[in-house]
C-alpha cells in the first residue's frame, strides 16, 4: 500500500507532459502545411492583367488566316478556333491594325467625323455558293450598260444600267495589276466600293473609299498585301 501510494503522485505528474507535446508538434506540422499551400496558391499576375496575343489563328471556311487581335472590330469575334466569319478594319496605307477607338460625345460629334482612312475587311465562309470571278464573268455582265467605254490609266469604268439590282453602282476593272470593284456613286454619303476574291473555303470582300480609285494601283498591291498578311508563311 505504501508503494502504490508513493508512486500515484509521479504517474499524474507525467502523463499531461505526453499528451502536450505531440499536440504541439502536430500544430507545428499543420501550419506549415497551411503555410505552403498559401504558397502555392498565391496569385503571381501584377495588377494589369494578361495582354491579349498580338495574333490570333481564326479558321473560316476550313481556311487557316493569322489575325491581328485589335483589328478584330466585334468583340465577341476576338478568339481563336473556326468562326464563321470576322470583320476586320486596317489603315490605309499603312494597313495597320487601327488603335482604340475615341471616345465621342453628343458635343464632339460632329468634330469626330473624319475622312475614312482604312480598309474594311469580311471574311466569311462561302459554303460553295458562286465564287467572285464566276459572278464578275457571267452575272454582271447581264446588268451593265453596252455602251463601250475605255480605260483610262489602265482601269476601265462601265455602268450598270438603271433598271437592274445595281442600278446606282459601277463595275471598275483591270487587268495589271488585278482588280475587279463594285462602287456606289457619290451622293449624300460619298461613294464606296466592294471587291471580293476567294482564298480556299473564305470569301474576302474588302471595301474602301470610291475616291481611292484615282490611285488604283496602290489600292489593288494594298489588298494583295493585306491578303497574303493574313495568310501567313503558313497559309
Amino acid at each position: 500500500m505504501t508503494m502504490f501510494s508513493a508512486a500515484s503522485p509521479r504517474s499524474s505528474r507525467t502523463h499531461p507532459r505526453a499528451h502536450v507535446v505531440p499536440i504541439v508538434l502536430g500544430g507545428i506540422a499543420a501550419l506549415g502545411a497551411v503555410a505552403l499551400v498559401a504558397y502555392l496558391l498565391w496569385p503571381t499576375w501584377g495588377s494589369s492583367g494578361a495582354s491579349a496575343p498580338d495574333r490570333l489563328p481564326v479558321s473560316v471556311g476550313g481556311t487557316l488566316f493569322n489575325v491581328p487581335t485589335t483589328a478584330i472590330r466585334m468583340k465577341i469575334q476576338r478568339h481563336s478556333g473556326p468562326q464563321e466569319r470576322i470583320d476586320l478594319d486596317f489603315l490605309y496605307p499603312s494597313l495597320e491594325p487601327p488603335g482604340a477607338p475615341k471616345h465621342v460625345t453628343a458635343d464632339t460629334v460632329e468634330e469626330a467625323m473624319q475622312p475614312i482612312d482604312r480598309v474594311f475587311l469580311s471574311i466569311s465562309a462561302h459554303h460553295d455558293a458562286l465564287a467572285p470571278e464566276q459572278r464578275t464573268a457571267t452575272i454582271y455582265p447581264r446588268y451593265l450598260d453596252q455602251a463601250a467605254a475605255m480605260p483610262q490609266d489602265g482601269l476601265t469604268m462601265r455602268m450598270f444600267r438603271s433598271d437592274t439590282p445595281y442600278g446606282s453602282e459601277d463595275l471598275y476593272s483591270a487587268a495589271s495589276p488585278a482588280l475587279t470593284a463594285r462602287c456606289t456613286r457619290d451622293a449624300a454619303t460619298p461613294g464606296m466600293c466592294l471587291s471580293e476574291r476567294r482564298v480556299g473555303g473564305a470569301d474576302l470582300t474588302f471595301r474602301f473609299p470610291r475616291s481611292w480609285l484615282s490611285q488604283w494601283h496602290e489600292v489593288a498591291d494594298a489588298l494583295d498585301r493585306l491578303t497574303a498578311q493574313l495568310r501567313g508563311p503558313k497559309g
